[in-house]
């Protein structure tokens, strides 16, 4: 069978949350999120982000959280700003354009975005009131790229955001990838301070399904469980998840799980930047992009299964290696081996 770099959820989850599952399966709790697990967690990351005042809500997924995000906070008239690699633009079947609210798409080499990034986008907006309102910025960090932001990045887009009147909103499917990478100089606790909203991803991160939807701007707190219930992510059974992310974020094995998956990427980086390979964007995340020449990507192809990202002319591509929290030495040193014969 072939080892798969493909994506960071193809393994179930970490064995401390399948054995706290099993542990506690027969405890009877309270349903909807008021289980005591689910209670515990919530506690336990509001003060990893040193904000009590936070609210914290629990859903199955990083679609279903930004679906839900989105749509609680934009009036009908608004819409939302992201770059072009954005998720919730080429990854979610259109489903934020299905509450009705428009995705205004910003083309970025980084797939990151800035103040002189979304500046035309307001310029162009000002046609009152024959022209959606642009509200909410969407970014993702690290981002479909596998880039990341830093502190003085994020505290940039944060002020002109305050400045213009605009809700920031981080999309953390892989926040722990992103916090964890060796240049970054950004903490969770800033994280919640600058946005308005974010999440902690735990499906690619070691648990089985699971995002932490934090919510740091009060006036989008109120009622917000509403939208929760009526988009189908309520879940009786509340302490799957409850149970998950305390098991996540104790002895800071969430961040543990991303920095090995990162880890295990950037052996791999420094193989192919020894031999030489050029990438499409210079990560230090858990995603690489290195272009390689087709025939060694069909060499590769017959051990390993990676998606072959974007033609760069007739002799090599760019591919897309993503490993996990449960990555190995074995499938890494066997990759860059073969990368090293030829």
């Amino acid at each position: 069978m072939k080892f798969s770099f493909k994506n960071d959820y193809s393994e179930g989850c970490h064995p401390n949350i399948l054995q706290a599952l099993v542990q506690h399966n027969l405890d009877q709790q309270a349903g909807y999120g008021e289980d005591q697990y689910s209670l515990s967690a919530k506690t336990l990351i509001k003060e990893k982000i040193n904000n009590p005042n936070s609210e914290v809500f629990l859903v199955s997924g990083g679609t279903q959280a930004n679906l839900i995000v989105i749509s609680a906070m934009l009036k009908p008239y608004q819409c939302a700003i992201s770059a072009s690699s954005g998720h919730i633009l080429n990854n979610e079947t259109g489903a934020i354009e299905a509450t009705g609210h428009k995705i205004l798409s910003i083309e970025t080499a980084d797939g990151k975005l800035s103040p002189s990034d979304i500046t035309p986008i307001l310029d162009g907006h000002r046609n009152i009131p024959h022209q959606v309102m642009p509200k909410l910025v969407y970014i993702s960090n690290s981002t479909e790229l596998g880039t990341i932001y830093q502190a003085k990045e994020l505290e940039e887009l944060s002020a002109f955001c305050k400045k213009n009147n605009l809700y920031l909103f981080m999309d953390g499917a892989r926040l722990g990838h992103g916090l964890t990478a060796e240049i970054s100089d950004l903490s969770l606790e800033k994280v919640a301070a600058l946005t308005d909203v974010f999440y902690l991803g735990g499906t690619k991160n070691g648990a089985l399904i699971g995002e932490a939807i934090v919510i740091n701007n009060p006036a989008i707190q109120e009622d917000f469980a509403f939208n929760i219930k009526q988009k189908g992510a309520l879940l009786a059974k509340g302490r799957l998840l409850g149970i998950q992310f305390l098991e996540l974020m104790k002895n800071n094995l969430y961040f543990d799980l991303a920095r090995h998956a990162n880890q295990q990427a950037m052996k791999i980086k420094n193989a192919l930047q020894k031999k030489g390979a050029a990438f499409l964007s210079d990560t230090y995340t858990n995603q690489i992009f290195p272009i390689l020449n087709n025939d060694l990507i069909e060499i590769l192809s017959e051990n390993f299964e990676f998606y072959v990202w974007k033609k760069i002319d007739e002799e090599s591509s760019a591919v897309r290696l993503i490993t996990s929290w449960s990555t190995g030495d074995d499938a890494v040193d066997r990759f860059i081996e073969i990368i090293e014969q030829n």
